[in-house]
């Protein structure tokens, strides 16, 4: 019979791919923190994940109404992302996502 592994244990044998994740999570917090120095004083609480693959900005917010406000502004994000950090950004999409701050009512 095998013996049990600590949680320590095991997370140093899988730790490539829990490494590989911690760093796709780190990117996306910088990219997000990015996005909300670019965004206007007044949307920056609303911008509530973002991710960035082939020059699409994929941003996440928990409501239509904000989600139209960040689409309104998304011409001037792709170039404050541009200019202030080089990112290689073509277009915004923005996604309506559940968000722990305002949970589901049934």
């Amino acid at each position: 019979m095998q013996k049990s592994k600590s949680v320590s244990e095991l997370i140093q044998h899988s730790s490539k791919t829990l490494s590989e994740l911690r760093k796709r999570l780190d990117e996306r917090g910088k990219l997000l923190l990015q996005v909300r120095a670019a965004l206007p004083p007044r949307l920056v609480e609303y911008a509530l994940s973002a991710g960035l693959q082939d020059g699409v900005l994929t941003l996440g917010t928990d409501s239509a109404a904000w989600a139209s406000r960040l689409r309104y502004v998304a011409p001037d994000i792709i170039v404050k992302l541009r200019t202030d950090y080089d990112l290689k950004v073509e277009r915004v999409r923005v996604r309506v996502i559940r968000s722990s701050r305002h949970p589901a009512t049934r």
